[in-house]
């Protein structure tokens, strides 16, 4: 994983020169004055742990799994947020951890946020480092330092149980690595987010984790049956059925949590049969209404494919599945129906007579090609554009059908308004019977200081969304960007419960402290 980008640096590629002759006319982009640095030059703060807690963590993890290198810290500070990028690009370490530790088991984990709670060690546990929120810096006031509990070592498959169809995972296997796990028994878990090349299943479960083919899978909460969490205060053990009665579920109150209330170490994760085919076709509606409307009636009528995507006007002109073919998209709205499995003949024939019926044109299988093909590679292109001299972002947040159209025109006014005149977009990424996602990408030049005029924009977007009746987040998580906001859709009482269970489980405060839990209010 690149340490100042996304992914493999090897796939890392300049934009090609029309479309930075393009991004100049349309939007004023200009290279940075600055280039980024190098790893070497990264600016860390000196290690702020004592030599014997250093010593104490190497008595519990292994001393060969207790880092300190310059290299260990960078790879290991912030996300990939485009304000995380930006920092890291102009040699800025200061959230670097003290120390990366590397646990062999649950029990290590145990031992080591025992210790940590009683040295007052704070503690941010990493699994792909995919955090797009601010969901890794933790704040360090009050602490001895600051460890990042890398999860790479928990990374087995334990166990199938093809009669319940449910596999026990432990945290740091990556979706890929899952994935080559299941298909070997003929299997998948059926989530494919866009960090799927990288993230781990211990960070789908923490974040509430969407995929692109949630509509025929569901979402990743839905697919976790049970799971263990170490947390300072002892083990929970949860989930010994698929759905009971026995009061609230505390499956729920792990599933999003970001490691502030525990560390999972282990999952019983729902899996399905491997579709023997996939299909994904391309339709066009005139307009993001019409569309929206098409998706609405298959969301609650039925068929649902298990893919489907909605661009709106802007998106589908610019067709940022094939950056060398970027502005090419063509007019009106791109739908995207994926079909998975030989069984989905019946089912696809259906999906296809409805569209037509409600406006729909059919394109083929082109589009969903195309798509298929880039449907990983977006944060490389952020990368691409970032270097050019862009400021690009991407926004997410969720509301019912009727309230979709208010929540769509805040968004886009409140960047607008923050940013001058940047290009927005937007797709309904995922569809439910009574709602739907609208995902936003923000392509704006950037200007002196862009991590500044990001968080500008972001506070006033985040505050558009209270304000329209929208989720603070449908799938990115809260971490420390959408904390606030999260704190106003929740209200003080609300505020109070997590503040309730925080202190219970984590009495000295440890677990990635400044991370979704909005401060109390004093009474």
């Amino acid at each position: 994983m690149s340490w100042s980008g996304w992914g493999d640096p090897a796939r890392a590629r300049e934009l090609p020169e029309q479309v930075r002759t393009l991004l100049h006319d349309l939007l004023g982009v200009r290279a940075p004055a600055v280039p980024a640095v190098a790893l070497e030059a990264v600016r860390v703060p000196p290690v702020a742990l004592p030599g014997p807690l250093v010593e104490a963590l190497a008595g519990v993890a292994g001393a060969e799994h207790v880092l300190t290198t310059h290299e260990a810290r960078v790879r290991h500070t912030r996300g990939k947020s485009t304000p995380d990028l930006l920092r890291m690009r102009a040699g800025d370490g200061s959230d670097a951890p003290d120390a990366v530790v590397l646990p062999g088991s649950h029990e290590e984990v145990a031992g080591l946020l025992r210790l940590c709670s009683a040295e007052r060690i704070a503690v941010v546990p990493f699994g792909g480092g995919t955090s797009v929120v601010g969901g890794l810096a933790a704040a360090r006031a009050g602490f001895a330092g600051v460890v990042a509990l890398d999860l790479a070592r928990l990374d087995r498959l334990r166990a199938v149980d093809t009669e319940s169809m449910v596999a026990e995972f432990e945290p740091g296997v990556r979706a890929a690595e899952a994935e080559r796990l299941l298909a070997a028994r003929g299997l998948t878990l059926g989530h494919f987010p866009q960090s799927f090349e990288y993230a781990t299943l211990g960070g789908f479960a923490a974040a509430r984790s969407s995929g692109q083919a949630s509509a025929g899978y569901g979402r990743f909460d839905d697919m976790v049956m049970g799971l263990t969490v170490a947390t300072p205060a002892g083990t929970l053990d949860l989930g010994r059925a698929p759905k009971s009665a026995a009061g609230p579920d505390l499956r729920q109150l792990v599933l999003g949590s970001e490691g502030a209330f525990g560390v999972i170490t282990s999952l019983r994760l729902r899996v399905r049969r491997a579709p023997a085919e996939r299909r994904y076709e391309g339709w066009r509606f005139a307009s993001f209404a019409a569309g929206s409307a098409a998706v609405r009636t298959l969301a609650q009528e039925g068929p649902v494919p298990a893919v489907l995507r909605l661009s709106d006007e802007t998106e589908t002109m610019i067709g940022l599945a094939e950056p060398d073919a970027i502005g090419s998209g063509g007019s009106g709205c791109l739908l995207i129906a994926g079909h998975e499995g030989a069984s989905e003949t019946g089912r696809r024939a259906a999906v296809s007579a409805l569209l037509a019926r409600l406006g729909g044109e059919p394109l083929g299988a082109g589009p969903g090609e195309a798509w298929e093909r880039g449907r990983f590679s977006a944060p490389y292109l952020r990368d691409s554009l970032l270097a050019a001299g862009a400021a690009v972002e991407t926004l997410e947040t969720a509301g019912f059908w009727a309230n979709l159209p208010r929540l769509y025109d805040a968004v886009r006014l409140a960047l607008l308004g923050a940013l001058g005149s940047p290009l927005v977009m937007c797709h309904v990424s995922h569809a439910y019977e009574t709602g739907a996602s609208l995902y936003f990408t923000v392509v704006t030049p950037q200007d002196a200081d862009p991590v500044a005029q990001w968080e500008r924009a972001k506070a006033e977007v985040n505050a558009a969304i209270v304000e329209a009746g929208g989720t603070i987040t449908h799938h990115h998580g809260v971490g420390r960007d959408h904390r606030d906001a999260y704190a106003a859709e929740l209200g003080p009482v609300g505020v109070s419960v997590l503040d309730a269970v925080k202190t219970r489980l984590d009495p000295a405060g440890i677990l990635n402290p400044g991370v979704l839990v909005p401060p109390a209010t004093p009474a």
